[in-house]
C-alpha cells in the first residue's frame, strides 16, 4: 500500500488543497482547518447548512499565509465572500480550538471504497487516501493502525456519511441520490475517523503498512 494522495483544509468547509508532504501532528495535518467561519456567538458554520462554503477554496501561501480564493483570509472581499456564504454577521476567525474537527483529526480513505462509491473523491473530504487496498477492506479496519514511515495513525472507526457528499465539488450541483445510496449500499459509512498516534512527515508515494490491533 502507498499514500496516494494527501489533502489539507486550511478553511473548514471550503475546498482544500491536494499536498506532495505534509507534517502530522496531534491537531491532524499542520494547518488544517485552522480557519472557520463562524457567527457573531461562535458557533461555526460548515457546509451541512451553508453549501455555498464549498464553492471557495482555501488554500496556503508559501509563507504560510492562508488564503481565501487566491485572497488574504483577513482580507474584507474574503469576509463579504464567507458572509454572502453563510449569511448576514458570518465571519472569519483563526482558531486551534478542538471544535474546528467535527469528530477527529484526521480522515483516511482508501482508494477500493472509493472506486466502490465511484464518485469524486472530493465529495469526502479524505486528507489521507491509501492506495493498493482491495474492494472494501478498509471496513475491517477499525482500530488498527498505519506505519507510514515514522508515522502512525490509529483508526477509530468508520465515519458517517452526511449531506456535503451530495454536492458536486466544481458545479455546486446536488445530486441526493449520492447520499441515498451510500446508505442503502454502504450503510451510511465511508472513510475512518482518525488520529496522529505518532508524528512526523508524510509524502505521496510512501509505502504504508496495516498494524492489526
Amino acid at each position: 500500500m502507498q499514500v496516494q494522495e494527501i489533502w489539507r483544509y486550511p478553511v473548514k468547509s471550503m475546498a482544500g488543497e491536494r499536498m506532495l508532504a505534509a507534517e502530522f501532528g496531534p491537531g491532524g495535518i499542520a494547518g488544517d482547518r485552522v480557519i472557520q467561519v463562524r457567527n457573531g456567538q461562535g458557533r461555526i458554520y460548515t457546509a451541512r447548512t451553508r453549501p455555498k462554503l464549498l464553492r471557495h477554496r482555501a488554500t496556503t501561501a508559501s509563507d504560510g499565509a492562508v488564503l481565501v480564493d487566491g485572497l488574504p483570509w483577513q482580507s474584507e472581499e474574503a469576509r463579504q465572500a464567507a458572509e454572502a456564504a453563510a449569511g448576514i454577521g458570518a465571519h472569519l476567525v483563526r482558531s486551534d480550538a478542538d471544535d474546528r474537527f467535527d469528530i477527529l483529526p484526521l480522515l483516511v480513505a482508501t482508494d477500493g471504497m472509493l472506486q466502490a462509491v465511484g464518485v469524486d473523491t472530493r465529495r469526502f473530504r479524505p486528507n489521507l487516501v491509501i492506495s493498493g487496498v482491495p474492494g472494501l477492506a478498509e471496513r475491517e479496519w477499525e482500530g488498527a493502525g498505519l506505519r507510514i514511515g515514522s508515522v502512525v495513525i490509529g483508526m477509530e472507526d468508520l465515519r458517517g456519511r452526511c449531506i456535503m457528499t451530495t454536492y458536486n465539488p466544481d458545479t455546486g450541483a446536488q445530486d441526493l441520490n449520492v447520499l441515498r445510496r451510500i446508505q442503502r449500499d454502504f450503510q451510511g459509512v465511508l472513510g475512518l475517523n482518525s488520529y496522529v498516534i505518532q508524528p512526523g512527515r508524510i509524502t505521496e508515494g510512501d509505502e504504508v503498512e496495516l498494524i492489526r490491533p
